[in-house]
């Protein structure tokens, strides 16, 4: 336990720090104000930063408000989809050299996206000592600059997102619902496509490349995404469910523990990953014929670790995608600079837990061909 607690001091990671007052009251009210005394502190950090959030992003509305409204998304954004700890960082970071033709929202942009385009310039270097240099599950670099999930920016802005069941383990299954956006109630679902439009058109500013997402709970939302940008293009990656349940399991071990404000239950953790890891594919394989064939293209883990610029070659092709050739030298050099990188080494299941992933994700293993 001493391991773990050490983290409680951290804020780096702590995507809470971008809300609102309004919205943390908010929050605070819907979960009874249940703050597990461990994490006082935390809470406490939040509240302060909400308090100039709440001033700044009536300041950057006043500023940018009606810019904001008029823009037009013309090119169709392109979404990174898979299951969490599939390497869709990895395949994420690939397509975000390409910045002749993508945009994408970075680590600063996700975690404040009601002032990022009043306070970005100054915070990111104001605060970078706030930043750890990696991310705690895998030690990828982590920069404010970097591609990082929007999931984080709807959240902040509508309260409704799976993550939120991080912070507050004890309605966990209130909030794995908005994964999927099944059984929600319409005004919420509008709610949230209006604040991930909103997001979009901010970032799409003055900035007319396409724009490049990813979340992996985008993989459970193909037909959501599809109604707000029906000419959306779509690449899923997967990977080993072995490695992607230890893998997961290392999460909730590592970055968890930077973001909870209750008290999580250790023993319903694997439960948790193997029911999101069904309820997603239920809704993926379900929306999945709602994408034209050549607005889709899959590859696996181990096929973009072995020979990155070769994947990401056929990903352009499949998807029609321009400017390969121009981009293909960059590629390279960014993959030759990842050389040193070490992947994160977990033992050999033991033979119960393994019999329960292979049963309870039989659909996976039997669809990418991967041995049980």
């Amino acid at each position: 336990m001493g391991d773990r607690l050490k983290h409680r001091w951290s804020i780096g990671h702590n995507y809470l720090t971008g809300i609102t007052l309004g919205k943390w009251c908010k929050l605070l009210a819907q979960n009874n104000f249940a703050i597990s005394p461990a994490y006082a502190h935390r809470a406490a950090v939040i509240t302060l930063a909400s308090l100039s959030n709440s001033l700044l992003a009536g300041v950057e509305d006043l500023r940018f408000g009606r810019a904001i409204e008029a823009v037009e998304i013309t090119r169709p954004p392109v979404f990174v989809l898979g299951h969490w700890r599939s390497g869709t960082t990895f395949l994420h970071e690939l397509l975000a050299q390409d910045t002749a033709q993508f945009q994408f929202p970075n680590t600063y942009q996700v975690v404040n996206p009601y002032t990022f385009l009043s306070t970005e310039n100054f915070a990111t270097r104001a605060f970078r000592w706030m930043l750890p240099d990696t991310r705690p599950m895998d030690n990828m670099a982590l920069k404010f600059t970097s591609p990082q999930e929007d999931e984080f920016a709807p959240l902040l802005m509508t309260l409704t997102s799976l993550y939120l069941g991080v912070s507050f383990p004890s309605r966990m299954a209130h909030y794995d619902r908005y994964m999927t956006f099944r059984d929600v109630d319409r005004r919420e679902i509008a709610a949230w496509k209006a604040a991930f439009v909103q997001f979009c058109k901010k970032l799409s500013l003055n900035d007319q490349r396409a724009l490049l997402i990813k979340s992996p709970p985008h993989t459970a939302r193909i037909r959501t995404i599809l109604e707000m940008f029906p000419e959306a293009r779509f690449v899923h990656i997967h990977r080993d469910p072995y490695r992607v349940f230890q893998s997961q399991r290392h999460f909730f071990d590592t970055a968890g523990w930077y973001t909870y404000l209750q008290k999580p239950d250790l023993s319903a953790i694997d439960e948790g990953i193997l029911q999101r890891h069904e309820t997603m594919y239920d809704a993926y394989f379900e929306d999945l014929p709602l994408i034209a064939k050549d607005r889709f293209h899959e590859i696996s883990f181990d096929a973009l670790e072995s020979d990155p610029v070769g994947a990401i070659a056929q990903t352009y092709q499949q998807l029609s995608l321009e400017g390969f050739e121009a981009f293909e030298p960059k590629l390279r050099r960014y993959v030759d600079s990842l050389s040193n990188y070490k992947k994160n080494a977990f033992s050999t299941l033991d033979d119960a837990t393994k019999a329960v992933v292979a049963q309870r994700w039989s659909r996976s293993f039997d669809t990418w061909n991967y041995p049980k």
